[in-house]
């Protein structure tokens, strides 16, 4: 048996018939160190070729011992090979926590009486009213992959649903490169209808984090020991109740700090993760929410702050400096709505049967947009959404 084992290649899918034994000394490199398998017989299910493009013990290297001595597996190669790649016990970590994450946000706003739902993913207009959509043939005409359900998840306010959230996919075509941005991505999207004030939905979102976060930390301990045993963290802070700040209170954070930026500037990266250094320097956060942006740098159906008129009634929440959802009270009038459509030069034709939804009455209501996977990367301490996308789409993949 000695010699017919040492003949299977490697990743080949085998069953082994045995008895399980306590050991008298832990076994390292193992999972279970207290016991061992005495192996009686052994079948080969599937085998796998000779040659690998990787090597799951390259793959599973920790990044502290990248030292150049020792073979290691790029990103690429990675993902070129995902199938294999994904076998190592940080990966199956990294997508048991994400389901996590996406049973926690459904399981937390289920218990809070909102009801999922189902939005079109092919759409007759831009969703976001912008030029980074992907257009498809539809029949003798055209369509686009929807940049989000944002208009979808506003209409099913107006028809009375109250509370709603739904998890699907999302399209970006955005030629951006970067460690955070993807062309398609998972999108845990959520609206309510309020009655007095927009911070009404702003308290729900910034308990649902909180929420998300301790299950995470009470029940994924292990995996998420696992995901340290190769890619090294810091644990994740967070508050209950969460940190809120506002805008011009960050501009000043950042313009003590050195930054050059004006009172309606947009953040850049930099200047985002600079500012999650400063707040967990100050409050001892990864975490935090960001509101009243200025209205200049938030789409058309921002609500504006009836108390400035330069603000806006919108928020975004971050995670280890960087943005991981990004939302705001919505304009419910039609007429107005249709006003803030004109100044942002948007084609009414195209966005005609969503204003004409506001039409019927519709109550005051906000809501946000979540990126999973970037979540999952901050959560976890990663530098690459790659790593917390099964099959990541960038500008320059699509497979496999």
């Amino acid at each position: 048996m000695v010699k017919f084992s040492g003949a299977i290649n490697k990743e080949s899918m085998i069953d082994v018939h045995g008895v399980v034994k306590r050991t008298p000394q832990a076994v390292e490199g193992c999972s279970q160190h207290d016991a061992e398998l005495w192996v009686e017989q052994l079948f080969v299910v599937s085998s796998a070729e000779p040659r690998l493009p990787l090597l799951i013990e390259d793959a599973s290297r920790p990044v502290t011992e990248e030292d150049g001595e020792r073979a290691t597996v790029n990103q690429d190669t990675r993902l070129d090979n995902r199938v294999l790649d994904l076998r190592t016990p940080a990966n199956h970590a990294i997508f048991r926590i994400q389901a996590g994450i996406c049973r926690l946000f459904r399981n937390t706003l289920t218990a809070w009486d909102f009801t999922e739902i189902h939005t079109p993913k092919m759409i007759s207009a831009a969703s976001e009213g912008g030029a980074n959509v992907f257009q498809v043939s539809y029949f003798k005409g055209s369509a686009y992959l929807a940049q989000s359900p944002q208009l979808y998840k506003q209409m099913a306010i107006t028809a009375d649903f109250d509370k709603v959230f739904t998890v699907g996919q999302v399209f970006r075509a955005e030629d951006s490169n970067t460690h955070r941005h993807l062309t398609e991505f998972v999108g845990l999207d959520l609206e309510m209808a309020f009655s007095y004030h927009y911070h009404e939905v702003l308290d729900v979102i910034g308990q649902l984090f909180v929420e998300i976060f301790k299950g995470l930390r009470d029940e994924y301990a292990i995996e998420i020991e696992t995901v340290k045993k190769q890619f090294p963290h810091d644990d994740f802070k967070f508050l209950e109740p969460s940190l809120r700040l506002e805008y011009p209170e960050a501009v000043v954070m950042l313009r003590e700090a050195g930054v050059e930026m004006g009172d309606e500037d947009d953040f850049t990266t930099p200047a985002e993760k600079l500012l999650g250094k400063l707040v967990k320097a100050k409050y001892d956060t990864d975490f935090f929410i960001l509101d009243k942006f200025p209205l200049a740098v938030r789409p058309f159906y921002t609500m504006p702050d009836p108390n400035n008129p330069k603000q806006s009634n919108s928020y975004d929440m971050f995670m280890r400096g960087e943005e991981i959802l990004s939302g705001a009270q919505r304009v419910h009038d039609p007429e107005f709505l249709t006003e803030r459509a004109k100044l942002h030069k948007i084609d009414l034709t195209q966005i005609k049967s969503y204003i004409d939804s506001f039409r019927y009455g519709a109550p005051p209501h906000a809501g946000g947009g979540i990126g999973m996977e970037r979540v999952s990367m901050l959560y976890l301490g990663l530098d690459n959404v790659r790593k917390t996308s099964m099959f990541p789409r960038d500008p320059k993949r699509i497979t496999p």
